[in-house]
């Protein structure tokens, strides 16, 4: 199992070119935020707008829709129960980003498999929570994409059948091997499974045990492998890292971290590994 370090970073984030546009940096299409789990999806929205994607569209319940414009006005709206809709924006995105506060309802299932109805192989397919579980449940076939999963221990437990007590590395890898998947296992030292190796992140902080934190992971994941696309499996672990990172710093100050505090935090963290120093010199906080 290869250790994760700062060095993903320099590999990954790089200066923008001067004639770049919101184009150059992808669109990510996120579906997900019931009526009862709107701040999950606004989480994740957050965490892909301020990664860098270059446009980012929510479809979500249209209760939310006043938080979202409120909250993130950078991202559009769109209702998750206009399928048509849905479909078209699904269908030209870099990224999509499933599952945040779907819910696992009748509703969300119908969600779900217009969103994997409309997926293709050239995009990254993140997905994640509700998601995952429904999959799982249902027996849903995987969609098409090149599908990154960020489940729990227990929503890794539904999807690949292994009790999270039996959650070995050879058991996992075995598992990721028949879905073809990234899989983002997140835990105590979050491990990356891929076709060719395994990663595991070393740094953390109990301050990141708060609700959200998931969501705005799987944001992050998709902010990444848009603006980054170019190499996206670089991308999942540069999101990975740099998600305990900035939590890290701002631990340092305060007992507990706030999703939304780490995607507040992220453009200037980025800049500074485009500089090519490392978060330990430079306090990007301070």
């Amino acid at each position: 199992m290869k250790k994760l370090t700062d060095q993903i970073l320099f590999d990954v984030i790089k200066p923008r070119p001067n004639d770049s546009f919101k184009g150059t940096y992808g669109k990510v299409t996120l579906i997900g935020g019931n009526r009862n789990f709107g701040g999950a999806i606004i989480m994740a929205s957050t965490a892909a707008v301020c990664s860098g994607a270059g446009l980012v569209t929510t479809a979500t319940d249209p209760s939310n829709s006043g938080a979202l414009h409120s909250q993130l006005p950078e991202a559009m709206f769109a209702d998750f129960n206009n399928a048509d809709q849905v479909a078209s924006l699904v269908e030209p995105a870099t990224t999509v980003v499933v599952g945040p506060g779907l819910g696992d309802d009748q509703t969300g299932l119908a969600i779900l498999k217009n969103v994997f109805d409309h997926t293709n192989e050239k995009q990254n397919v993140v997905i994640d929570g509700s998601a995952i579980t429904l999959m799982a449940r249902e027996g849903l076939a995987q969609p098409k994409g090149n599908i990154i999963y960020t489940p729990h221990q227990m929503e890794w437990q539904r999807l690949s059948g292994i009790k999270i007590t039996e959650q070995s590395e050879e058991r996992n890898r075995e598992a990721q091997a028949k879905l073809n998947a990234t899989v983002v296992l997140k835990k105590h030292h979050t491990e990356i499974y891929t076709n060719d190796d395994v990663y595991q992140l070393t740094i953390g902080t109990p301050a990141q045990a708060v609700g959200g934190m998931g969501d705005t992971l799987a944001g992050m994941v998709g902010g990444f492998t848009a603006e980054f696309s170019k190499a996206p499996l670089k991308a999942v672990l540069a999101a990975v890292y740099a998600h305990s990172a900035v939590a890290e710093q701002i631990a340092k100050n305060q007992y507990l971290v706030l999703p939304h505090q780490i995607s507040r935090a992220l453009p200037s963290f980025m800049k500074k590994m485009e500089s090519g120093q490392t978060e330990h010199q430079i306090g990007f906080l301070s």
